[in-house]
């Protein structure tokens, strides 16, 4: 087994190996005397929360923000799509504008323009166990970035801020789905052979997917195969088990002829069900069963009746074609 290379105080600042408390306490390696005065190795004192504050798994990592189910999707299920983000504390001087995009060129976790606007990707492996704290400390990053460069990723302070305490929590979240990732540059049109050349093979790999207007974080996508419908819902997980059984006991589950509910997978602590569609069946056609489902969804939601046998064989089904993604 190979050694460890020692930690070196620039390491420390880098990779955030030590804790600030806002008392001014030094950054310290984790075999040095805790700064607490203890005595003890900071590993083994204040060092241990820290660890476990950036490691532990948050299950709702959107939970609070306007659109929490549009958050899961775009990082979930959409290809291309980007949202305007309204900060807390308004945009700081020089920055125009900050943009949520699920994916950016070269994986990058952010990327501040020539014109000092920031694009903020979603779709990117984090450090810690949750998401929010990693995004803003990326997003914070990123607004004082110099003009013309990209952010890298790195682990976030684990008492540093989230998304909660950075984006306005009034403003609203409106996703806007893209065919393709022409966002990516200013002019695509006018784009240089290499650029152009890149955006084809991105947009050539995208799945077509439309986000339904009647409902909330629904989005409709074209596959090979078949078309699917795959709505992010944000009703507690058992409860919302019990009324999609209730509905496809009662032959309701469906969102027209020829369409079946499959079953659902969890993500960042939300059910998403997922309908088959034929491939004949369009977003515009998806709308309007969408919205009735809807309604007999909220019926269901609202029993508090026992579950029938049917009911419980139709909730074992769909449990057991149940996967999580995160």
């Amino acid at each position: 087994m190979a050694k460890k290379r020692p930690q070196t105080k620039a390491d420390r600042h880098r990779t955030g190996g030590g804790v600030s408390t806002g008392a001014d306490i030094p950054v310290v390696g984790a075999r040095e005397p805790c700064p607490c005065g203890s005595g003890r190795r900071y590993k083994a004192c204040h060092g241990r929360a820290a660890a476990h504050a950036a490691t532990e798994l948050v299950r709702r990592p959107f939970e609070g923000l306007a659109g929490e189910g549009d958050w899961v999707a775009l990082r979930e299920l959409v290809p291309a799509a980007t949202a305007e983000l309204t900060l807390k504390d308004g945009l700081p001087e020089g920055v125009p504008s900050v943009t949520l995009a699920t994916v950016l060129p070269m994986a990058w976790p952010a990327l501040r323009r020539e014109d000092g606007s920031v694009l903020l990707g979603l779709q990117n492996d984090t450090a810690s166990g949750d998401i929010s704290r990693d995004l803003a400390d990326t997003l914070l990053r990123a607004l004082e970035a110099r003009p013309g460069t990209s952010v890298q990723s790195r682990r976030a302070p684990a008492e540093g801020p989230r998304l909660q305490d950075v984006l306005d929590p009034e403003a609203t979240f409106a996703p806007q789905v893209h065919t393709g990732f022409e966002f990516w540059v200013p002019d695509a049109e006018n784009a240089s052979p290499e650029v152009a050349a890149s955006l084809e093979r991105a947009n050539a790999a995208a799945i077509p997917t439309v986000r339904l207007e009647c409902v909330d974080a629904a989005y409709w996508c074209r596959t090979p195969e078949k078309n699917h419908l795959r709505w992010v819902m944000p009703h507690p997980e058992e409860q919302l088990l019990d009324a999609l059984a209730r509905l496809h006991a009662a032959g309701r589950s469906g969102l027209g002829e020829d369409t079946r509910l499959v079953g659902s997978f969890r993500a960042h602590g939300l059910v998403v069900p997922v309908w088959d569609l034929p491939t004949a069946m369009t977003a515009q056609d998806v709308e309007k069963p969408a919205a009735g489902f809807a309604e007999h969804l909220a019926e269901a939601l609202a029993s508090t009746a026992p579950l029938t046998p049917e009911e419980r064989r139709a909730r074992g089904g769909l449990t057991n074609r149940q996967v999580t993604l995160s």
